[in-house]
């Protein structure tokens, strides 16, 4: 609303952090529903053990359940891996609340979303609360099967290696600049 007559309307945007926290929170959450879909899809149409060609070798659609870690790590160890799992979940989130930087936001959304992706299969999955088995059911050749979730994974980790090495911080800076050349919060507004 204009206070006086032909004073320019402005657009109050809420900080920065509350953005960018919404933004991590938001890929996650859709990141978690992807994957969660995805495994609902692999179980009702494959049959483990029958694996299904999609562009010749390159990809099969292979329904397997992991009881350990990502590449079959941890075999036998469901429970530990899933309490370690939770507790990342929530350093994660709680990471989140101070992003500023939207490279940072979308990193910490795909990792949010992918860990709790195969933490809801721990929770909720046979054999038992706590103990269930991750469904995996993407294969390509001369590598461990995996799923949606596990792309979210590895694409942050990828992501956060690039914005560590040219030492882009969480906070929208950048180490080796001065504060006042990198921060312009009137660029990074959207």
């Amino acid at each position: 609303m204009q206070a006086e007559a032909g004073t320019p309307l402005t657009t109050v945007h809420p900080p920065l952090h509350r953005r960018r926290t919404a933004l991590a929170l938001t890929l996650g959450a859709g990141w978690l529903a992807l994957d969660q879909l995805t495994k609902w899809w692999a179980e009702r149409e494959l049959v483990q053990g029958e694996p299904v060609q999609v562009v010749g070798d390159l990809l099969r659609l292979h329904l397997t359940y992991n009881s350990g870690a990502a590449f079959s790590m941890g075999t036998g160890s469901t429970g530990l891996l899933t309490a370690f799992a939770s507790l990342i979940a929530i350093v994660i989130v709680w990471q989140i609340t101070k992003v500023r930087s939207r490279p940072w936001a979308i990193a910490l959304g795909l990792l949010l979303g992918g860990a709790t992706g195969n933490l809801v299969d721990r929770y909720f999955r046979d054999p038992a609360p706590g103990l269930g088995h991750v469904v995996d059911f993407l294969r390509l050749p001369n590598f461990p099967i995996f799923n949606v979730a596990d792309i979210g994974v590895s694409s942050a980790a990828v992501l956060i290696a690039i914005l560590a090495l040219r030492g882009y911080r969480t906070d929208g800076t950048r180490e080796g600049y001065a504060t006042e050349n990198v921060a312009h919060p009137a660029r990074d507004e959207s």
